[in-house]
């Protein structure tokens, strides 16, 4: 069994954090059913959101007899200090606990710190004060912004994409982690579902002994993967390396990673879907993308006005409208 310590958290688990964005998608008691199932099986670190509708309400439903025996991170996307702690205890009580154990600023624009004049960073730490939360943390997916937050020494975690997809300039942010003792905390570990093969992302991820990835979780089989490497966890071989040297050449470079950071369009255009496309109908059965509702997702590319919202909100600073023309080319070709 591999184990994390995320820095000077001091919380230790397996490489396996459950990540709660997915069960959105599916009812509370199927959410409950894979949570209890999760935390019976061994996981024992869960990341949600108050950004992520019903998420942190299905995790208090079928967790709150075991919460002495968890950690629960979550976080709050607001900007203003009034709004923190509406939003904290929205989620105290929406989780049904009285604390949680790392309290996160979700992907904010600017690395909040004492005296900026936001009051955020000042709450965060009142709140740890009174007790509500124990750790803070920051979640980002500007690599300026996580930089900044690891050299301020200000935050104990920092959440970000990473897998290995990333580039030389995301390593370099969890090699930094490790030098200032703090948690990293992988999202995207499968890049937006562009890596199929889990145990090559598993074993890429567990040579760095600083690093939890949370695995986004929605159906059973996905939970059942991820559970079977808490007991024989993959190591890196021959095989699985070829698997990442190939997915590497493959889906090198410039590629939109399903954040969603770009949306709402004002077209109703799924960017995170459509932008990948050309990816897409090559890692998965056909059947998956090539049906009506998904081409009719690709023909509302033709009624992109350039509005560049999507462009400007890129954290990665893709040319966004460009990458969907592109893609909606690619898939054209490939359905006639």
């Amino acid at each position: 069994m591999d184990f994390v310590t995320l820095g000077k958290t001091g919380i230790t688990v397996n490489k396996n954090g459950f990540g709660a964005l997915p069960i959105q998608r599916i009812t509370k008691e199927e959410a409950a059913r894979l949570l209890r199932k999760s935390y019976d099986k061994g996981i024992r670190f869960f990341d949600t959101a108050r950004f992520y509708t019903d998420s942190e309400e299905k995790i208090g439903y079928a967790l709150k007899d075991v919460r002495e025996n968890i950690y629960i991170a979550s976080k709050t996307m607001t900007t203003k200090a009034e709004e923190f702690w509406n939003q904290l205890h929205t989620s105290l009580k929406e989780l049904q606990t009285d604390y949680l154990d790392l309290y996160q600023f979700h992907n904010p624009s600017f690395c909040p710190k004492p005296g900026d004049g936001t009051g955020l960073y000042e709450a965060m730490l009142e709140a740890r004060e009174m007790g509500l939360i124990r750790h803070i943390g920051i979640t980002n997916h500007r690599i300026a912004v996580a930089r900044e937050a690891i050299e301020s020494g200000l935050y104990e975690t920092l959440q970000f994409p990473f897998s290995y997809l990333s580039t030389e300039k995301e390593l370099e942010l969890v090699k930094l982690c490790k030098e200032h003792d703090m948690g990293f905390i992988a999202m995207k570990a499968l890049s937006g579902g562009l890596i199929t093969k889990s145990a090559a992302a598993y074993a890429y991820l567990a040579q760095f002994d600083n690093v939890l990835p949370i695995w986004g979780v929605q159906k059973e089989e996905e939970l059942d993967e991820f559970l079977s490497y808490i007991d024989a966890p993959p190591s890196l071989d021959k095989e699985l390396m070829a698997i990442i040297d190939n997915d590497r050449k493959e889906l090198g470079g410039d590629f939109c990673r399903g954040c969603g950071y770009c949306l709402p369009c004002p077209k109703s255009i799924d960017i995170p879907t459509c932008a990948r496309m050309s990816l897409l109908i090559r890692r998965a059965p056909l059947s998956v993308y090539l049906n009506s509702e998904h081409q009719d997702k690709m023909a509302r590319i033709k009624e992109c006005i350039n509005c560049n919202h999507c462009k400007n909100h890129c954290p990665y600073g893709l040319d966004t409208p460009s990458l969907l023309t592109a893609n909606l080319k690619d898939y054209e070709t490939f359905i006639h």
